[in-house]
């Protein structure tokens, strides 16, 4: 009696698989496929059957860096993940022996056509479309697989020394010129204003002598040691008559 009461109990607890609500459980009856198990308490015959437990969620796999060279003939080196979920539990167990293997393989070979189709500049400049392209290179074949490709993000991309320094150069050149063109616009600017400024001055006889003024208070209380003005020549003038006609009267 107990051990009847003991041997069902063993056989109830092989007979249960508890699956979770991200796992999928593909049911092999005596080694072709039975069923698939859903989220939740399910129920299997032991020894005539074997469950596969497959995580759906969303996993990573890493592209190992490597060596690959550009359209221009740059050697470079880069390495990038792969973002992938299963979505057929039952294809992904049958059809291929270790899927996420696969994709990592899968996803390397993608990245050396991709990228070797490229220029350097294209390649430093465009990473999200790089990782688009290689997407859809691998998307078809993983679905025969059972499998999504979510994503796939490029990380590093390594050159040689020599051609960073040649890039620095070329990148602080570039500043270089950006810096004297905003001066030459710069001062093309101030000059139009000085001209503009000249010319409103020779049109108002008052703007000289004002513009002194203001400079003069401008000066405030600066301990300057010495301070030197420019007398406007109609002033000059002025006196130089004035002086004239003194004389003339002192003769008369």
């Amino acid at each position: 009696m107990y051990a009847a009461i003991i041997a069902l109990i063993v056989i109830l607890g092989f007979s249960i698989r508890i699956i979770q609500q991200y796992q999928t459980g593909v049911v092999f009856q005596l080694g072709r496929y039975s069923r698939t198990l859903q989220p939740g308490l399910n129920l299997i015959i032991p020894l005539i059957e074997y469950t596969r437990i497959i995580d759906m969620r969303v996993s990573t796999n890493d592209i190992p860096k490597q060596q690959v060279i550009t359209k221009d003939n740059v050697p470079v080196s880069i390495n990038g993940v792969v973002y992938s979920k299963v979505v057929n539990a039952k294809t992904a167990v049958i059809e291929v022996q270790n899927y996420m293997y696969a994709v990592s393989q899968y996803a390397q070979a993608a990245l050396r056509d991709v990228v070797g189709g490229m220029t350097l500049d294209d390649l430093l400049a465009e990473r999200q479309k790089i990782g688009d392209e290689i997407e859809a290179v691998i998307q078809k074949q993983a679905e025969s697989w059972g499998l999504q490709v979510t994503a796939i993000k490029i990380q590093d991309v390594d050159m040689p020394e020599e051609l960073k320094k040649m890039m620095s150069r070329q990148a602080s050149a570039e500043r270089e010129k950006r810096a004297t063109i905003t001066k030459a616009e710069g001062d093309k600017l101030a000059a139009f204003n000085l001209a503009e400024a000249a010319r409103t001055m020779a049109q108002s006889p008052g703007a000289m002598q004002l513009r002194t003024l203001q400079t003069i208070d401008g000066l405030g209380p600066t301990p300057s040691n010495t301070v030197v003005l420019a007398v406007p020549v109609d002033i000059l003038e002025a006196v130089r008559m004035f002086t004239t006609r003194l004389a003339e009267k002192k003769q008369e």
